[in-house]
């Protein structure tokens, strides 16, 4: 791990009873880098953001997480009140289905203050204010404040779960299949607005997707996923333009095909 990696982990090793989920699985992330997880379904890819995310753990292996001080943290061995801190913190994550993410039944702008609230704000002019903000920078009519989620689209939906997840300023946010799910159009507006947030906010993130062309436009690395093992990684258009690996070739020729 070198002195500017955000997240390192090395010797990831997990199986579901017989069937090896994640095989000796390295990888690292630099602030302010995308780094995509790809693969079809089976392939360990989201084993493998929920391991580096310190929801899952390892049978063996070491995630390493550097805060803003530079101190190194093993995700595995920290408390978990202080893993949940984290990820309300320094840390976020967006769901493919945003409602398992959103409290259904607190309005919109609640949904966005709850997070600063988990942070220690009190002042309700304040929370209010910075969720209308956020609602604003996601593209939600910040009429919409006070309304509850049912009453939001599917793409609204998910909106609103990157406007929650990215109020605090996380400096590394997991994506499990950001756009899944979405109609076509919907996913196209939904990326360009992860693209345009995740670029001026400098975040790092770790994306998981089947989605080769989500993979090309928002990542600058990408790692290839194959029966828990990594067959492939290197920077996005140099493995997607001219794939080394019999895999990692299929994959891009499906896309091609499609």
């Amino acid at each position: 791990m070198t002195d500017d990696t955000l997240l390192s982990a090395r010797g990831l090793n997990l199986r579901f009873g017989a069937i090896p989920a994640l095989v000796d699985v390295a990888v690292d992330l630099w602030p302010g880098e995308v780094l995509a997880i790809v693969g079809e379904s089976g392939s360990g890819k989201t084993t493998l953001l929920n391991v580096l995310s310190g929801r899952l753990r390892p049978d063996d292996g070491v995630v390493w997480y550097r805060d803003p001080s530079g101190r190194l943290h093993d995700v595995h061995a920290m408390p978990a009140p202080k893993l949940r801190a984290l990820h309300r913190s320094d840390w976020g994550f967006v769901q493919q289905d945003p409602r398992s993410a959103l409290r259904m039944g607190v309005s919109a702008g609640g949904n966005v203050g709850e997070r600063l609230m988990a942070q220690g704000l009190r002042h309700y002019g304040s929370i209010r204010e910075q969720a209308i903000d956020w609602l604003r920078q996601v593209e939600i009519d910040a009429a919409r404040v006070d309304d509850m989620p049912r009453t939001f689209s599917g793409g609204m939906l998910q909106r609103l779960q990157i406007a929650r997840t990215l109020v605090t300023h996380p400096r590394l946010v997991f994506m499990d299949e950001p756009t899944g799910g979405l109609d076509v159009s919907v996913q196209a507006r939904l990326l360009d607005l992860i693209r345009s947030l995740v670029a001026r906010l400098n975040i790092a993130a770790v994306l998981v997707t089947h989605d080769l062309a989500v993979a090309r436009l928002l990542a600058h690395r990408i790692v290839v996923m194959q029966r828990g093992v990594v067959v492939e990684a290197g920077l996005t258009d140099q493995v997607l333009d001219d794939p080394q690996h019999a895999y990692t070739q299929l994959l891009v020729s499906s896309v091609l095909q499609a």
